[in-house]
């Protein structure tokens, strides 16, 4: 069972790490109180990983064949990289850390599956795009909607409210459904656990992740790229839960840190490119260039020092 440490301490940093993706906008927006946003987060994600997570599972889990000592090393080996990015209040890609750290293994024994990483390494080029396209058309079509539906401040502050509670309890159902399968799905692969139960333990660890070291991360999100309002949180939480759900029904995990990130971007260059910060998304480029690197080689030599 301490070979099941490496999925609980991935799913602890995915949680720290990815929730700020869900909720970041809007509490940055002064909109959501951070408690309300992490216990809501932490109540979608888990129905999301035990509603949808299994489709996502053969992706991660045959990327390489594992037993339970390399699906170990993986796990651990990717947690250590999104723990550290957590520390450095970086959004980044726990698909990418999981995805390099497989591939490490298999690295190691010969025995990669690249076919799939094609697949794979489009929808994360996609992600951001995809999800950078949909806040900027969202932005357009919706504001002219309601624009002529608001009669005064008080109703809109009250909608949006509501509004942005919503998206982000489908933004965290989509979390649960896309990434549960980078905390366990190794262990799906391996053998030593169920579609189901590696859908719940990895839940769970999602949710305690979010629940204890999220706030770091959650600044950069909503503070750091572009100021947000509460029609622009809006915008960007609604087009990262479409973003990343629609890659679920392909069963390929992506990037719900991408996502926002294009999102917010989306939201930024439509109002003014003058807006978006530079420097912070250099420091985030730099973060998702090494993500997949660093576990991947964690991996492969903590896999030649055991075995």
């Amino acid at each position: 069972m301490w070979k099941l440490f490496g999925g609980f301490f991935l799913g602890w940093s995915l949680g720290s790490n990815d929730s700020a993706n869900i909720f970041g906008p809007s509490v940055a927006a002064g909109i959501i109180p951070y408690r309300i946003a992490i216990i809501l987060t932490s109540i979608f994600v888990i129905i999301g990983a035990i509603a949808e997570g299994p489709k996502v599972m053969d992706t991660v889990g045959k990327m390489t064949h594992l037993v339970p000592l390399t699906a170990f090393i993986t796990a651990f080996s990717a947690a250590i990289t999104v723990g550290t990015m957590s520390y450095l209040s970086l959004p980044v890609s726990t698909s990418q850390a999981i995805i390099g750290a497989v591939l490490g293994v298999g690295l190691f024994y010969g025995q990669a599956d690249f076919g799939k990483l094609g697949k794979v390494v489009l929808c994360w080029v996609l992600t951001p795009v995809g999800a950078l396209v949909i806040s900027a058309i969202s932005y357009l079509i919706l504001e002219k909607i309601f624009s002529k539906i608001f009669i005064s401040i008080k109703t809109q502050q009250n909608f949006f409210y509501i509004s942005l509670l919503i998206a982000g309890c489908y933004g965290s159902y989509s979390l649960g459904s896309n990434n549960v399968a980078n905390v366990t799905g190794v262990y799906v692969g391996s053998g030593m656990l169920t579609p189901f139960m590696a859908s719940l333990i990895g839940g769970l660890s999602i949710a305690f992740g979010v629940i204890t070291y999220s706030k770091k991360v959650i600044d950069t999100v909503g503070k750091k790229i572009i100021v947000l309002s509460p029609y622009t949180a809006f915008v960007a939480q609604l087009s990262t839960a479409v973003t990343v759900h629609i890659f679920t029904q392909v069963g390929v995990p992506v990037s719900s840190s991408q996502a926002v990130v294009g999102a917010v971007v989306g939201v930024g260059l439509i109002k003014s490119a003058k807006m978006v910060s530079r420097k912070t998304l250099i420091e985030i480029g730099i973060g998702w260039i090494a993500t997949p690197i660093l576990p991947g080689i964690i991996a492969y030599f903590i896999t030649f020092l055991l075995l």
